[in-house]
């Protein structure tokens, strides 16, 4: 039992300062700049100290000032380190120590990156569509090879290049309106990382949430019919569902669908 909870606090923690790093990334990222040297404030510009850097208790400590100017600090900041570590501790939680683990730990850095930076900006950065392409992608090779057994491969490329081509038909179609081209290539990952039938159900919550949310905005005044909502969130939010209870969903559906 003491191994389990010091486990689950590593975790915690863990995700906790990458939810820091994250948040060192998305604001470098934003300004072309690149994620290297000292962390500072983005108004005074002046170099934080290790005790401002302590994910989530420094923001309270100094309630939500900076240290030096006094300029407000953004509630992301602490959200972002928050999420990440109740997203480590709830997969840790799910699929215990293991090769998986760490694997889901590069995932979900990256899908976090992407959640925020396409929230603020409306583009998903290549870099990190790339990456997740490509773990995904190796991961699936790498327990292939292991097991001399290559159908879940096969099937996440099959998934892949499917999902891929609806998506791209989309684009085309309604000539990037209906979404952009980086949601296009990251829904090359969903396949990879879902496979067949887990992709229909990542997708099917993905639409559903965002016509839920998109007409909610409308309803609001906060969109119009015409304005840009970034989709990357409710895809992520789907990949995430999808993998973790996309079997109990499919088998609930099939049980009570055909009464």
């Amino acid at each position: 039992m003491i191994f389990l909870l010091l486990e689950a606090s590593l975790s915690f923690f863990f995700g906790l300062a990458v939810g820091s790093f994250l948040n060192c990334i998305i604001y470098r990222i934003s300004i072309n700049e690149k994620p290297k040297g000292r962390s500072y404030c983005p108004r005074c510009k002046h170099k934080l100290s290790y005790r401002d850097l302590v994910p989530v208790f420094s923001y309270i400590s100094l309630l939500g000032k900076c240290r030096y100017c006094k300029e407000k600090i953004s509630l992301e900041y602490p959200l972002v380190e928050f999420l990440t570590g109740t997203l480590f501790l709830f997969t840790y939680l799910i699929v215990g120590v293991s090769i998986e683990l760490f694997f889901l730990f590069f995932v979900l850095f990256f899908l976090i990156l992407i959640f925020v930076y396409d929230l603020k900006h409306y583009i998903i950065p290549d870099f990190a569509n790339f990456s997740l392409i490509g773990l995904s992608f190796l991961y699936l090779f790498f327990f292939s090879f292991l097991e001399n057994d290559f159908n879940e491969l096969i099937n996440g490329l099959f998934s892949a290049g499917g999902v891929f081509l609806f998506f791209f038909l989309l684009f085309y179609f309604t000539k990037g309106k209906g979404m952009g081209f980086g949601d296009v290539k990251f829904v090359i990952f969903m396949g990879l990382f879902l496979g067949f039938p887990n992709i229909l159900v990542g997708l099917f919550i993905s639409f559903i949430l965002g016509a839920i949310i998109g007409l909610l905005l409308i309803a609001l005044e906060k969109k119009k019919i015409k304005s840009q909502v970034p989709f990357a969130p409710f895809l992520i939010i789907g990949t995430l569902v999808a993998y973790f209870y996309g079997k109990e969903m499919i088998d609930f559906y099939i049980e009570y669908a055909f009464l």
